[in-house]
């Protein structure tokens, strides 16, 4: 009844951090959806992420472009990431990008459909009134979340480019804590991430910590056949 009589309205969060609420109708939420089913499939499909102390994330989730993982050695130079940070290629710890499932099927990571390099361009033109920058958008994290599932603060630092961090909301409601560039702790802004929403954050909160505190089950369209929230997180690599 309230969402009736209040409409929400675009918001920023931080400095460069935007909220877009309702940005994609239920046509385009199906549409998304349906591929974001294909691309769960094997080979490189749906994955539990491991952790660097060896545990496991209790999201699952698909990769387009790049492969983000636990990447102990660089797959440039073969050597550990913290022997040799001058290295030209891929080097960052404890995670980094690699074009293989490196800890699941070993398979080739799937493309990255040029409609997502679109779809991420006229999000930004959207949430900053401005087109987006020359750099193409090139990685797609797809993560699916559970009634119980949760993302840690972290902050989205493995990549060489600072192109603003495009993210986009299907199915059950994400409570979204956006927080400060120095650390976990406060200040932070929770925001309520329902499908359809789209958040983009860039500029001097690019490297802000983030996370998902808790989902909120049977929040999700009647009409959109997803139980779960699945967040589709579009990036530029830099590589």
């Amino acid at each position: 009844m309230e969402d009736g009589l209040f409409p929400r309205d675009q918001a920023e969060v931080a400095p460069g951090a935007v909220h877009v609420p309702d940005w994609l109708d239920l046509d385009a939420q199906r549409e998304l959806l349906a591929a974001c089913r294909e691309w769960a499939r094997p080979p490189a499909g749906l994955r539990t992420v491991r952790t660097p102390g060896g545990g496991t994330m209790s999201v699952r989730q698909v990769c387009l472009g790049w492969h983000w993982a636990v990447v102990p050695r660089c797959p440039n130079c073969g050597k550990s990431v913290r022997e040799n940070p001058q290295c030209p290629g891929w080097h960052w710890y404890p995670y980094g990008y690699a074009r293989t499932v490196v800890d699941g099927d070993g398979a080739p990571v799937k493309p990255f459909p040029p409609r997502l390099d679109a779809l991420a361009r006229a999000a930004v033109a959207r949430a900053y009134r401005r087109p987006a920058g020359p750099e193409a958008y090139d990685i797609a994290l797809v993560n699916f979340y559970d009634a119980d599932a949760r993302m840690g603060l972290h902050r989205d630092s493995d990549e060489k480019s600072d192109a603003p961090v495009v993210s986009l909301s299907l199915g059950d409601t994400g409570v979204f804590r956006f927080g400060n560039t120095e650390g976990r702790g406060r200040p932070w802004t929770d925001v309520e991430l329902r499908s359809g929403d789209l958040m983009v954050f860039g500029g001097p909160t690019r490297l802000a910590y983030h996370g998902v505190t808790r989902i909120i089950p049977g929040t999700a369209p009647t009409g959109l056949g997803l139980a779960g929230r699945l967040n589709i997180t579009l990036r530029v690599s830099g590589l």
